[in-house]
C-alpha cells in the first residue's frame, strides 16, 4: 500500500466537511484580506435561501474605495470570482458591499 492511498483530496474535504456556500464565502474572505489594509475589519454576512446565496461584505471605511475601484471595476471582478466559486457548490451568488 502506498502513501498516496492514505491522503484525502481537497475535494473530499470540501464535500464532506463544509457547509454549502462555504467556498464562495472563503473566496470572498481571501480576496478581501489581500486587497485591504485592515483585514481584521472585514465582516461577511451570509444569507442562503435554496440554491441562492447572498453575501454582504463590510470593510473599514478607508478600504472601501480599494474594494469598489474605479467605476466599480474591482467590485465587479470580485463578484465574478465569487459567483464562479459558488457555482462549484451548485449555487448562485450575489455579493454586495456595505458601508
Amino acid at each position: 500500500m502506498s502513501d498516496v492511498d492514505d491522503v484525502e483530496t481537497d475535494e473530499d474535504e470540501i464535500d464532506g466537511n463544509r457547509a454549502e456556500g462555504a467556498t464562495a464565502e472563503a473566496v470572498l474572505q481571501h480576496v478581501l484580506e489581500h486587497l485591504v489594509d485592515e483585514p481584521d475589519e472585514i465582516e461577511i454576512d451570509v444569507d442562503q435561501r435554496g440554491n441562492e446565496i447572498s453575501l454582504v461584505a463590510r470593510v473599514a471605511k478607508p478600504d472601501m474605495g480599494r474594494v469598489i475601484g474605479r467605476r466599480g471595476r474591482v467590485a465587479q471582478a470580485i463578484r465574478e470570482i465569487v459567483r464562479a466559486a459558488a457555482a462549484k457548490d451548485g449555487l448562485d451568488a450575489d455579493v454586495d458591499f456595505a458601508d
